[in-house]
């Protein structure tokens, strides 16, 4: 009779433990309406190659500016599906709103190098995929 009432008290002990680490943990779990942020990956990555992707022009013409602003000066203009490496992305606040532009640079067809707007081009993570898509716009 010794032993079981030793395991029955140790079992008790062991119950006692678990359940007041439980409780007190339990707080913490439950968020107490905490408000929950959102991860996010940083615009260029800090492992990045030196180009973060492939776009192709979806509008049909386009200025590319010296920098990241409508009012830059013009570098040249590229059209609907014209083949880009983007080179780096910047988010910039535009009066009470933030806009995310990226710089692009022509792939084959000549020098133009400038900032745009992110809406303006559809960005794929590799040179395959872009040069599909650019030759269905262009058909």
């Amino acid at each position: 009779m010794g032993f079981n009432r030793q395991a029955s008290r140790f079992t008790n002990t062991v119950f006692y433990l678990v359940f007041c680490v439980m409780v007190h943990i339990a707080p913490v779990s439950c968020g107490r309406n905490k408000e929950e942020t959102p991860v996010i990956p940083p615009l260029s990555s800090p492992l990045s190659r030196t180009i973060i992707g492939f776009g192709v022009i979806n509008v049909s013409y386009t200025y590319v500016t010296a920098g990241p602003e409508e009012a830059g000066a013009s570098s040249g203009y590229l059209r609907r599906g014209s083949l880009v490496r983007i080179i780096e992305r910047r988010l910039v606040k535009n009066g009470g709103t933030v806009e995310s532009w990226v710089l692009a640079e022509e792939n084959a067809q000549g020098n133009v190098r400038g900032w745009l707007r992110e809406e303006l081009v559809d960005i794929y993570d590799n040179e395959g995929r872009a040069k599909t898509a650019s030759e269905s716009m262009s058909r």
